[in-house]
This record gives structure tokens, C-alpha cells and sequence, in this order.
């Protein structure tokens, strides 16, 4: 079995708060044509690096009914720059056009398989998930991106199209897991292609 949700599964549920004071849950999103849940965090120079071409992508595709949520569900222990006050602080900063939301017990990290920050999952108006991985070939540094899998996937999907490329590898840092030291992994391991 693999460790990482596999595409036609439907969403696992969730019940998270968020930066903007409200806990949100799976049907709180019922009305989106397109759900894209991604796994994010405050620090990673991967998602510093892309969350421009994300917001793009977000903006681009809202008005086809498509949400974005993000969630961060690295430890505040393992690295403290992930705690939840700095969260609030970094959308008041950036105002990105997504939900961001806190998984502390990082249960619900572990349902869906994140494996790095950022690691995208576009799930289908019945929620079952359509493509998963990363939005785009060289997110540390989208200047020299060649391939926007997320829009792409996206496009495709709301265009009636099959998924050309459903699954991709997430190319990130690894999601830190409560009780691990965050340089466990040589830095190499954080390029996985």
C-alpha cells in the first residue's frame, strides 16, 4: 500500500482552524467546483520560492470555482519557525487568496501522505483526487520553471479533458514530523525529483 493518497480516493475529512480565527472541516468547501488541498509551511525556501505562481494559479482558476487550502502541518517543536502565530503573521503579510490552516497533531498530514512542503492534491467536484504532487518543475526558483503541473492538471480537468500526468514527485523539503530533528536528512534529500 502506498504511504501517499492515491488517485480516486476520495478526500479524508478534516477539522482544522485557521489563521483567520474560524476551524474549518471537507464540507465547508462543498460548493467548490475544484479543491486544492496543499501542504505548506512558513519556512521552506521551496514554498517561499513558489507561493507567487501559486497565488497566480489560485487567482486564475477562482472564478471557475476552484479553492485553494493550505495547511501546515510541520511541528512548532521540530522547528519553531512553524508555529501558528507566525502563520497569522505571514498571511496578514502576504494576503494570499487561500485558507491556511494549522494541523498540530499532523493527523491530518499523515491521511493524506504529505510527503514534502509544498505537496498538491486536486480533488474533483465528488472530491476524488484527480492529480497530486508539485505545482511546478523548480519551485525554489520558478524564474527557471519550465512545467506548471498544477495549472496544467487544472486546465485540463475544467476543459473535460483526462489528467495527462496525474501524479508527480513533490519536490520540497520533508514535512517535519514531531520529534524529529529537521536536519535529520542531508540537504540533498530535500531535491526530490
Amino acid at each position: 500500500m502506498a504511504f501517499t493518497l492515491q488517485i480516486g480516493r476520495r478526500a479524508p475529512d478534516f477539522k482544522l482552524p485557521a489563521t483567520d480565527g474560524s476551524t474549518y472541516q471537507l464540507s465547508d468547501f462543498d460548493d467548490a467546483r475544484v479543491l486544492v488541498i496543499f501542504f505548506t509551511c512558513n519556512h521552506c525556501p521551496y514554498v517561499i520560492g513558489s507561493d507567487e505562481i501559486t497565488r497566480e494559479t489560485a487567482e486564475k482558476f477562482a472564478s471557475e470555482g476552484v479553492r485553494f487550502v493550505g495547511i501546515n502541518s510541520n511541528s512548532k517543536n521540530t522547528y519553531a519557525e512553524d508555529d501558528f502565530e507566525r502563520m497569522v503573521a505571514r498571511m496578514n503579510e502576504h494576503r494570499f487568496p487561500w485558507l491556511y490552516l494549522y494541523d498540530e497533531t499532523q493527523d491530518v498530514a499523515k491521511t493524506y501522505g504529505a510527503l514534502r512542503t509544498p505537496h498538491f492534491y486536486v480533488f474533483d467536484k465528488e472530491r476524488r483526487l484527480i492529480y497530486t504532487g508539485r505545482g511546478v518543475d523548480n519551485p525554489r526558483d520558478t524564474s527557471k520553471m519550465t512545467v506548471n503541473d498544477l495549472e496544467r492538471a487544472l486546465t485540463e480537468h475544467l476543459t473535460g479533458k483526462p489528467i495527462s500526468v496525474p501524479v508527480t514527485n513533490p519536490i520540497g523539503c520533508n514535512v517535519k514530523w514531531e520529534g524529529r530533528d529537521p536536519h535529520w536528512m542531508p540537504v540533498e534529500a530535500c531535491d526530490l525529483v
